[in-house]
């Protein structure tokens, strides 16, 4: 069974500063049908303007991703944390018993594009940790890398949540098929191009449950960044 999430059904946040595009309820654009997928709680795809971004704020009892796009975004946190995140990075922060950030986008003259993930952890009240790897693009070049999961399998980011997130950089012409172990479930999320799934056109922003299928065929005629996560 696959349903379709489309990108233009979204619910949407836009200030002068940033343009977010929200495909499970979020802050004020609360839809009852749609409060996530399994363990994925959130897939927000934010835009945010040169020189601006999200003050101090805090979080409890969360694992939260985040997957540049383009530009660059600016990560500081209570834990003493400072980094960069730019496209290729993948930055995981569980946020635990609380923890503090702040995510800036540190140019001057260019906007940041990126996606931010909230997965439900497996418990609550985890210690607050941030993780952050790079992935580079021969990696992910036309198959499924995988770049989180329970283990830190593969020099993947560690998720505290039965999940395996993987990305994909899919070339013009390509054909996949992505296998699904029986019992297993699948969110697939389109960030960049278009895909087609089993025959079902999808574009930038749009999103696929997928249940009770063996595998899938993913086929692309000009390119696509795809994010994929199995899920119990």
């Amino acid at each position: 069974m696959i349903s379709v999430r489309d990108r233009n059904t979204r619910g949407r946040t836009r200030t002068g500063w940033l343009d977010s595009r929200h495909t499970f309820s979020f802050g004020d654009y609360q839809e009852p049908s749609q409060m996530g997928f399994r363990a994925l709680r959130v897939v927000n795809e934010d835009r945010v303007a040169a020189g601006a971004g999200f003050d101090r704020h805090g979080h409890r009892d969360m694992e939260i991703v985040s997957y540049v796009l383009s530009g660059a975004l600016e990560h500081q946190d209570s834990l003493g944390t400072g980094s960069v995140i730019r496209p290729g990075d993948v930055q995981r922060m569980s946020a635990g018993t609380g923890i503090l950030h702040s995510e800036y986008n540190p140019s001057r003259s260019e906007p940041v594009h990126f996606l931010q993930i909230w997965i439900l952890p497996e418990r609550q009240g985890l210690e607050p940790g941030y993780e952050q790897k790079r992935f580079p693009p021969e990696e992910r070049r036309g198959r499924f890398r995988l770049v989180g999961d329970r283990q830190g399998t593969d020099g993947a980011l560690t998720i505290h949540q039965d999940v395996r997130l993987y990305a994909a950089d899919l070339q013009a012409g390509q054909v996949l098929a992505q296998k699904l172990p029986s019992g297993r479930h699948a969110w697939l999320q389109v960030a960049r191009g278009a895909v087609e799934l089993e025959g079902r056109e999808l574009r930038e922003g749009d999103g696929a449950a997928i249940s009770d299928e063996r595998s899938v065929a993913l086929a692309t005629g000009s390119g696509a960044e795809l994010l994929w996560f199995e899920l119990a």
